[in-house]
């Protein structure tokens, strides 16, 4: 496997030298949390997609295909229709906020008094996705080079805090965009055609695989339920994917760079589905599904290509977790640390916060995606199930957080002590339900949620309207004419 070595030492080589290159660019806190806002529409879409498509979308997406056959790519598609209505329904106005975190979303408007607890919620469901990301490492480096679970998280960790800690979102943008190609060549270009010749083409696959195997809704009605309930409406409001939405260089580009990343999602969900479908016929008895990816990479591929596809998935697991950690490094510098110091104001203006230190924040959030970095690191070696990490994760997001975020733009009628009730009842519905159900239940979500929708209903008709004064304000930054507001350039596509 020594091309295979080469190839992915040249690629983990690079993404050290592109966050090098970020760091020189990265001179302002909105340069290095938002790419200074700026990204023309070709980089937004591979950046958009390449955050949302990570190690469960391209391991796990395969998997899925190999246990349910073309139904398995319900959990990706879900992913991609949610990507989808961000970017045709919300994108452009999330985008004319300015601000730097969703919580300071909520403050601008709520009137300033709903952003702490969900920023305590929001950093756990990033510290979470970035912890299961990381994890992802132990399995790709444990088939590339053979070793054991602690070093390969160690080292693929190590690497991605050190791109994001020195170039922040410009280091990951463009690493990102690398990771994007690396990806479409290695699972769309590469494994998908070489996986199909090898199981016999799809007429050899129809006749050794169960009718059930491309059945569309094999995977079940309720399973399907769900993963819209927690990923489609997950990408909605996750901080991950808004932070990405806060890079674009216009209206137009978030809309329309969105929709093309959600479509490539579409695409790539059915591509995992049908190689995981391919390997359950040359494969037929493996030990878990989530080995199908691995096994046919090593087993089918030649030398140089299988390093390239290799490449790929550790690619997808890559940007994945620089896009959570750099999101938990930022509500946790910005929504947690800062509001205990007494040093944030209600967000005013271009960095949700009045004047921007330069240097001086650009250290500070250098410093907190150190220090989130090395703790991701730490409790990855220390936890073992990824799935339940994960749905821990999703169940908090959706259940607190959905309805106050969808609410406050969608309802005037919606008020601050609304939102609260909204956050601590469904998160902690969530939290008891999982106790009660299960972690992997689907009643936790469910039931949390319509305790989430019932209580901000209730408690907003109880209590006072918002202010006029915050939401003439609310309006005017929702329509990109708030004073502080000045238009940058956008980075072409090519750049």
């Amino acid at each position: 496997m020594a091309v295979d070595y080469i190839v992915i030492v040249v690629y983990l080589a690079g993404m050290l030298a592109m966050g090098w290159w970020g760091m020189r660019r990265a001179k302002s806190k909105s340069e290095f949390l938002v790419a200074g806002r700026r990204l023309g529409p070709g980089m937004y879409s591979g950046t958009m997609a390449a955050i949302v498509l990570g190690g469960a979308s391209t391991i796990g997406g395969v998997g899925l295909g190999y246990q349910y056959g073309l139904s398995g790519a319900w959990m990706v598609v879900t992913i991609g229709l949610g990507i989808l209505a961000l970017s045709v329904f919300f994108s452009a106005r999330i985008a004319r906020l300015k601000v730097y975190t969703v919580s300071e979303m909520l403050d601008l408007r709520y009137g300033g008094r709903a952003g702490v607890i969900s920023g305590v919620v929001m950093w756990a469901y990033t510290l979470m996705l970035a912890v299961t990301s990381t994890i992802a490492y132990a399995t790709i480096f444990d088939v590339l080079f053979d070793v054991n679970r602690t070093l390969a998280i160690v080292l693929g960790g190590s690497i991605v805090v050190a791109y994001s800690t020195l170039g922040g979102m410009w280091s990951i943008t463009l690493t990102d965009m690398v990771q994007f190609v690396v990806k479409t060549i290695g699972v769309l270009l590469l494994l998908l055609p070489v996986a199909v010749v090898k199981a016999g083409g799809f007429g050899e696959m129809r006749d050794r695989l169960p009718t059930e195997y491309f059945d569309p809704l094999g995977i079940g009605g309720e399973t399907i339920f769900t993963y819209v309930l927690i990923y489609t409406f997950g990408m909605l409001i996750g901080q991950d994917i808004w932070q990405r939405v806060f890079t674009a260089g216009s209206d137009r580009t978030a809309k329309w760079g969105g929709t093309v990343a959600g479509t490539y999602c579409l695409v790539y969900a059915v591509a995992g589905a049908v190689i995981g479908t391919a390997a359950k016929v040359l494969y037929p008895k493996l030990a878990s599904p989530d080995d199908a990816f691995a096994t046919i990479v090593k087993d089918e591929l030649p030398m140089g290509v299988r390093g390239l596809v290799l490449a790929a998935a550790l690619a997808a697991v890559m940007s994945t977790s620089s896009g959570a950690l750099i999101a938990c490094a930022t509500v946790a510098n910005n929504d947690i640390w800062s509001r205990l110091r007494g040093a944030v104001r209600r967000p005013e203006g271009e960095a949700g916060g009045g004047h921007e230190g330069g240097h001086d924040e650009v250290r500070g959030n250098r410093v907190f995606i150190l220090v989130m970095g090395v703790a991701v690191i730490l409790i990855s070696i220390a936890l073992n199930d990824v799935v339940e990490a994960l749905t821990v994760a999703y169940n908090l997001l959706v259940g607190g957080l959905l309805v106050p975020i969808l609410g406050g733009l969608l309802w005037k009628r919606g008020t601050a002590q609304g939102a609260l009730a909204s956050v601590a009842v469904g998160g902690l519905a969530v939290v008891g339900l999982m106790a009660a159900y299960g972690i992997l239940a689907n009643e936790p979500v469910y039931y949390g949620l319509l305790a989430s929708l019932a209580v901000y209903v209730a408690v907003s008709l109880a209590t006072r309207p918002t202010d006029e004064a915050t939401l003439t304000a609310w309006r005017e930054r929702l329509a990109g004419r708030a004073p502080e507001t000045r238009p940058e350039p956008a980075v072409p596509a090519h750049q």
